[in-house]
């Protein structure tokens, strides 16, 4: 039997968006990245939640009311929807206590999330959303990096100093300037893949185009793009770019921009209920 995959305290783990029609986004994901769904809530309750799975192993969720809501309602809370970045945390009231003294604020306590474990929903001292999760049945994401699976989450901010002086009190975490990003690591965090699930990590990240301490990265810190919003943004695996940007469009979905670097081809593109993320194609 595969291992499954765990994340060590101050990992981000888990992905996932809520959205006023849950069935038409299910529509557009499956499209889009080839995944199938299950049913995370039992029949009759008014909200439904969704384990996202490629080729059977979760790769994030996917949830809303269990009646499509009206089209001018607006999904999640009132707002656009989007997607939604979860940080592992070993005990979810600690970890809230820890983000109230480092200057954040707690909008939703640690709740029970059936047997899969216990979420809280958390703002940095900037006002960003970012989620916790305590997991006890459902581990985190179990395919991450290939085609159609969950890549990183990265901070969009224009404060980056204060930022990184909340997260680092709060979860632990380091920052280096590598020159295109700042990058956010988990001391150790390489360590546990290369004994668990990844034995080649650093073998393969040890390159001279690889920064130093890239095993233990879990996102980057970047600027805010022009015209977009501060916060939390997902970036998912793609192999060809331009292809799955056709795919958006085609599903009913937009392309807002798209960029290249020495390593990635990019599209940030907009899912046909409103969330925003971005598809990444690793040039190798």
């Amino acid at each position: 039997m595969t291992e499954q995959r765990t994340y060590p305290e101050g990992v981000t783990s888990w992905v996932d968006t809520e959205q006023d029609d849950v069935d038409a986004a299910a529509d557009f994901y499956s499209g889009l990245f080839g995944w199938t769904f299950t049913e995370a809530t039992p029949p009759g309750v008014p909200f439904r939640y969704l384990i996202a799975q490629l080729d059977g192993q979760d790769v994030g969720g996917l949830g809303g009311p269990a009646t499509p809501a009206a089209e001018d309602a607006g999904g999640d809370g009132g707002g656009a929807p989007r997607w939604h970045t979860y940080v592992a945390v070993d005990d979810a009231e600690s970890a809230t206590s820890r983000v109230e003294e480092a200057g954040g604020a707690v909008v939703q306590p640690p709740t029970a999330a059936g047997e899969g474990g216990r979420s809280a929903v958390v703002r940095d001292p900037q006002g960003l959303e970012v989620r916790l999760w305590e997991a006890r049945r459902r581990l985190g994401s179990q395919v991450t990096n290939v085609p159609g699976a969950w890549n990183f989450s990265d901070l969009h901010t224009d404060e980056p100093a204060a930022a990184q002086q909340f997260y680092a009190r709060a979860f632990g975490w380091e920052f280096a300037d590598v020159g295109f990003a700042t990058m956010i690591r988990v001391p150790g965090y390489g360590d546990h893949l290369a004994s668990t699930v990844d034995p080649d990590i650093h073998e393969r990240q040890s390159g001279a185009r690889v920064p130093p301490g890239f095993a233990d990265a879990i996102g980057w810190v970047v600027p805010v793009a022009p015209a977009a919003e501060p916060g939390w943004h997902v970036t998912f695996t793609v192999a060809e770019r331009d292809a799955a940007a056709a795919r958006v469009a085609r599903l009913g979905g937009s392309v807002i921009r798209t960029g290249d670097s020495d390593w990635t081809s990019t599209a940030v593109v907009r899912d046909p209920q409103g969330a925003v993320f971005t598809v990444s194609q690793f040039l190798g």
